[in-house]
């Protein structure tokens, strides 16, 4: 699951409704907003996170993090190191192999300190 697939799945839990409901009001099928929640599309383009932020009723701050929540979305991500150093390059490596097996809360911790803007020294 993407995060916002994560998300989606909440807002439409939150709202009560049915992923058939939804995807009739935004013009696609179920299956495609199944398979965008679960992770199994590419992550989904601002035209379609505008519509479902208008079919949802979401303004402002909120249409703003789910839209930072989709850029964040693509299910098989690529990190371009090039240019960059020896140890960062090995690092981009290490992640793509071992993050399945990573714990959660280091995952978090991580991200927390992405989030904070600061650095992971």
């Amino acid at each position: 699951m993407t995060p916002f697939g994560e998300r989606l799945r909440a807002l439409r839990a939150e709202r009560g409704i049915s992923l058939q409901d939804m995807a009739a009001g935004l013009g696609v099928s179920s299956a495609y907003l199944s398979a965008l929640e679960h992770g199994h599309r590419g992550k989904p383009n601002r035209r379609f996170v505008h519509q479902v932020c208008q079919f949802l009723g979401i303004i402002w701050d909120d249409a703003e993090a789910l839209q930072r929540l989709a850029d964040l979305s693509h299910p098989k991500a690529v990190v371009d190191t090039a240019g960059l150093s020896p140890r960062k390059t090995e690092f981009a490596n290490r992640l793509a192999e071992e993050i399945a097996n990573l714990p959660e809360g280091r995952v978090a911790g991580w991200l927390a300190q992405l989030n904070g803007s600061e650095g992971l020294d």
